[in-house]
């Protein structure tokens, strides 16, 4: 496979997408729990212990400020706007994917649109000087301990795209099933075979537990937790 930067391979960006993700999701679980009580899922798919915005944002900011790791500064500052770009970009991505926000910054004090904030960003400054002089080194380590195997790297990337496929199909199936019973809507009767799947893999118990913080905008603009609204 070719380097891309001449530094960072597609093997690291795989593993580091996989890695972050998961260290993503244990991070937040922890800080949702120590500041709230409360311990729930975090996860973005529907399948494994991932939250792919880590992921996805930490090879970001790897790939962009890599040649930044002596200036803790530059860090500091780059990595402040481009966390925010990227969080404010996922944001509208999976939102446009899902048809449903996984976050909303709305509630604190100097938000843009809910997507992005100045707490936030703070925090990725911070992440990203320990991202790059002190994470990825150590990593990186794991990672060129194992043996550069393509078939691997295309398996990987397999499992990815349908875990993603996946839970792009579960939570509109979710969103339809709970919105249509809550606003009493007349559903066409669909495919026995489908909706034998989708009730069995993409129950109401199993998605509420999954994803408990997904919402509904009406037309309005009006926003509904999707538990909320199971009868």
């Amino acid at each position: 496979m070719e380097n891309i930067d001449k530094k960072i391979t597609l093997k690291q960006i795989i593993w580091y997408s996989i890695i972050f993700s998961i260290f993503g999701l244990i991070i937040e679980t922890l800080f949702c729990y120590l500041t709230t009580g409360v311990l729930e899922s975090r996860k973005g798919l529907i399948w494994g212990p991932f939250c792919p915005v880590y992921g996805v944002g930490a090879t970001i900011l790897i790939i962009l400020l890599d040649k930044y790791k002596n200036n803790s500064i530059k860090l500091f500052l780059i990595g402040s706007i481009a966390g925010n770009i990227i969080e404010y970009g996922l944001s509208y991505l999976l939102e446009a994917m899902y048809g449903t926000r996984f976050w909303d910054y709305s509630y604190l004090d100097w938000n843009l649109n809910g997507r992005i904030c100045i707490k936030y960003s703070i925090f990725w400054g911070i992440l990203a000087i320990l991202l790059i002089k002190l994470i990825k080194p150590q990593i990186d380590k794991i990672i060129n301990k194992n043996p550069d195997s393509k078939i691997l790297n295309i398996i990987m990337i397999i499992l990815i795209i349908i875990d993603c496929g996946a839970t792009v199909w579960a939570i509109n199936t979710y969103q339809n099933r709970v919105v249509q019973n809550y606003f009493n809507v007349e559903v066409k009767k669909q495919n026995n075979i489908k909706q034998f799947i989708e009730d069995k893999l993409f129950s109401n118990e199993i998605m509420k537990k999954t994803f408990p913080n997904l919402r509904y905008i009406d037309e309005n603009g009006t926003q509904y937790y999707l538990k909320d609204m199971i009868n």
